[in-house]
């Protein structure tokens, strides 16, 4: 089998860099002897109105990458889909990375979904290859790699499969750097899973674990909407100093196709995106429910008159919260729709942070359009999806309660 041939391949480039680690480790027992004890708790500073945590790169986050112009980048655009994005910004790590390497089920041979097609006979078995059936083992290779100041890039097949991988997940990845009193960490890291319905994947092919990770401080999760996205945010989590959970939604690995620009970019991990700017209603989603609310918006537009600021969130943990603050103090009303169910689903915390921040700002209740609260459905998929109508419905609603 292909992954155990690239087993010995593998094993020699981790001892090479054991050794460099092993000397990270020793200097890091010593300066963390004497650290002060309390020196990396997390704390709120209320003059940034952001929270600084020994988590984030250099002890900060958000992080400092400027967000990028698009359509002022120079050079060629390519049209391609998602998956495509997500094949060429892996090519770019491991071309401009020789630390980095590719691996999970299946991705020798380009993976089910094709994004790591071409890769392991440009970069040889030792940088790409496949292991076997366990998540878990996924997961602590990949921070076990990263620790030794190298970039691991794992997929899991599938979202709906990172659950026997929790441990490792919230156990060594999230608390690496705190533990060690932020002297090591496994930056580097970054986990790949497709995730959210496709129409066809039943109970485990569909469903949307962002709001399980989310209480795992100490990692990052991002979740983008479309090619462009893609491309600038995998390349910004690769890169990152953080370890990563990048959810690619499967129903736009072919569905969605954007002119992407060939030069590199990067965006800015912690920072949401304004789609389109409104006056009536703030409308807040993320991954593939875009393309859903931006339906909805145009129908309110185009029908009813009424204005609607889109916001993508891009990045769950940790999220853009003054971006959304903004926007709310602005229209006063808010909407929040994701696919996962609404019971404890990321929308929530939205809703609450925007209940404590805008209170005397909201002109209707905040309203949640989202799953419901049940295993994902085969043959009821389109019932249980928050759709546009749904979303629409959801719109009018805040907007007659605000009159």
């Amino acid at each position: 089998m292909s992954h155990v041939r690239s087993i010995p391949l593998l094993s020699k480039t981790l001892r090479s860099r054991f050794h460099r680690g092993a000397r990270c480790w020793k200097l890091g027992q010593c300066r963390y002897q004497s650290s002060t004890s309390g020196a990396f708790q997390t704390r709120y500073d209320d003059d940034q109105d952001d929270v600084v945590s020994s988590f984030g790169q250099n002890g900060a986050f958000p992080n400092s990458i400027p967000e990028p112009n698009l359509d002022a980048l120079p050079g060629p655009k390519t049209s391609m889909n998602l998956f495509t994005a997500i094949n060429k910004t892996l090519d770019t790590a491991l071309s401009t990375d020789p630390s980095a390497i590719v691996f999970g089920q299946d991705v020798a041979f380009g993976g089910v979904f094709r994004c790591t097609i071409g890769l392991r006979e440009k970069y040889g078995a030792h940088r790409v290859f496949n292991t076997p059936l366990t998540e878990v083992g996924i997961a602590g290779m990949a921070i076990g790699y990263a620790s030794t100041e190298s970039t691991a890039i794992g997929e899991i097949q599938f979202a709906d499969y990172i659950f026997p991988a929790f441990d490792q997940i919230t156990n060594e990845m999230a608390k690496f750097r705190y533990r060690s009193g932020n002297q090591w960490n496994c930056g580097g890291c970054v986990l790949r899973m497709p995730c959210g319905a496709v129409g066809h994947g039943g109970h485990y092919h569909s469903q949307s674990p962002e709001g399980f990770l989310a209480g795992c401080h100490g990692i990052v999760v991002v979740m983008p909407r479309g090619p462009k996205s893609a491309k600038g945010l995998l390349l910004s989590s690769v890169r990152s100093k953080d370890p990563v959970i990048f959810l690619e939604p499967k129903s736009l690995y072919r569905a969605a196709i954007e002119d992407v620009p060939d030069a590199e970019y990067e965006i800015p991990l912690g920072k949401a995106e304004i789609l389109h700017e409104g006056t009536d209603v703030t409308v807040v989603g993320w991954g593939a429910q875009l393309r859903t609310l931006a339906k909805a918006c145009h129908i309110a537009q185009n029908k009813y008159g009424i204005s609607t600021e889109l916001i993508d969130l891009r990045t769950i943990l940790p999220w853009d919260v003054q971006t959304i603050e903004k926007s709310v103090k602005k229209t006063g009303k808010l909407i929040i729709s994701h696919e996962a169910p609404i019971t404890c689903g990321f929308g929530a915390e939205v809703v609450a942070t925007m209940q404590e921040r805008c209170f005397l700002s909201l002109e209707a209740p905040i309203k949640r359009i989202c799953g419901y609260d049940t295993p994902f459905p085969l043959v009821f998929e389109k019932h249980y999806l928050p759709d546009e109508y749904k979303n629409l419905e959801a719109i009018l609603d805040v907007v007659e309660y605000s009159k």
